[in-house]
């Protein structure tokens, strides 16, 4: 029998379906196992907690259409998911930091929604006193250290919170998110590099969209399993369906155990989908409606919504008090920012120094 050699191409479907192979079958997996397996409790807030994410942003951008909320403004829609399924898995005492996409991690981590929503607005009332804006939330009370705007920015921050809480012999961790987008950026190789390096307790999550800013990862990278890019590191890397958030939740649950018992970082890919443009000037040319309405078909609050009354775990009666309330909460927000008072102009000195009496200079 003749030698076979397999060209680059070939070598490249082979891999391909080998990866797509496995994902189907982790998504069967994912399916399967979230049936029975958690408490009514935890299926609970992850309804709550992702339906008020949905229409929170959802009147983000009815407002942002009113000219109420303006300058950037990036909605979370689709990716609920990847924030509501780690918060269930971690603690009070970890902390958390992301990129300007970045309203519904406090949402579900408990900041109070008026706050935010004054934040978009830019009242004093917000919860950087509308001095940020949609891009920097901040809430130091619920440990979450803000969004930012510079990308790849909170990357090295985040190794830097783990290594603190390393530093200061706790068992807390930190969890980083950033886009597909920045993991071209330097400091997220440099970054782990040194979270192996000095084995720190933090997860690094890439919310893979797909499209960053709005250039597919296959245009932009010869890598399209962002999960491999921890391997380089000795990192342990893996792909998650970040549509389920039960999925979600367990990926982020190991890598935790791993961190607390002192093993280090692990990188977590979460395969995820947002329904609207990059941000609210984003026209999406570079993507057709037909795959919008695919990706919809997975939705991540419609799957915990239909294993709750698959499986009897809320009545018809819970389910509408819960619809009710998130309605209330998100009218209730709007209001709030509504009649917030402005920030005063001399605000804009405050803040800048620890030291109050601080000689600015000022003409």
């Amino acid at each position: 029998m003749g030698a076979c050699y397999l060209g680059r191409d070939d070598y490249i479907w082979i891999l391909k379906l080998a990866y797509f192979h496995h994902y189907d079958m982790a998504k069967k997996t994912a399916a399967t196992k979230s049936k029975v397996k958690y408490s009514k409790e935890t299926y609970t807030f992850w309804y709550e907690s992702m339906l008020l994410m949905r229409r929170f942003e959802e009147k983000a951008g009815q407002l942002y259409g009113q000219q109420k909320i303006r300058g950037f403004c990036h909605l979370y829609i689709g990716q609920e998911a990847c924030a509501s399924g780690a918060i269930s898995a971690l603690t009070k005492d970890d902390k958390w930091i992301t990129a300007y996409r970045c309203h519904a991690h406090p949402l579900g981590l408990g900041t109070d929604p008026g706050a935010i929503m004054a934040e978009l607005f830019g009242k004093a009332t917000g919860t950087t006193k509308g001095k940020g804006g949609s891009m920097h939330i901040f809430d130091k009370e619920k440990n979450f250290m803000g969004g930012h705007g510079i990308v790849g920015a909170q990357i090295p921050m985040g190794l830097g919170m783990g290594f603190a809480e390393k530093y200061k012999g706790t068992k807390n961790l930190a969890i980083c998110y950033m886009g597909d987008g920045a993991v071209r950026q330097g400091a997220f190789h440099e970054a782990l590099n040194l979270a192996m390096l000095y084995k720190t307790p933090v997860i690094f999550v890439i919310e893979n969209n797909g499209y960053a800013m709005g250039t597919a990862v296959k245009r932009s990278s010869n890598v399209e399993d962002l999960s491999t890019l921890g391997e380089s590191y000795d990192m342990p890397s893996f792909a998650v369906d970040g549509m389920n958030v039960e999925a979600v939740h367990e990926a982020v649950a190991e890598a935790a155990e791993r961190a607390r018992r002192g093993d280090g970082p692990t990188l977590l890919e979460m395969r995820t989908y947002r329904y609207k443009g990059h941000s609210m000037s984003d026209p999406q040319k570079y993507r057709t409606k037909e795959e919008v309405e695919e990706y919809k078909q997975r939705d991540p609050v419609e799957q915990v919504l239909a294993t709750i009354k698959e499986n009897n775990i809320l009545s018809e009666e819970e389910i509408e008090e819960i619809i009710k309330g998130v309605k209330q909460k998100v009218l209730d927000a709007v209001k709030f920012a509504e009649e917030s008072p402005w920030p005063d102009g001399q605000d804009a000195f405050k803040d800048v120094y620890i030291q109050e009496d601080y000689p600015f200079v000022m003409e």
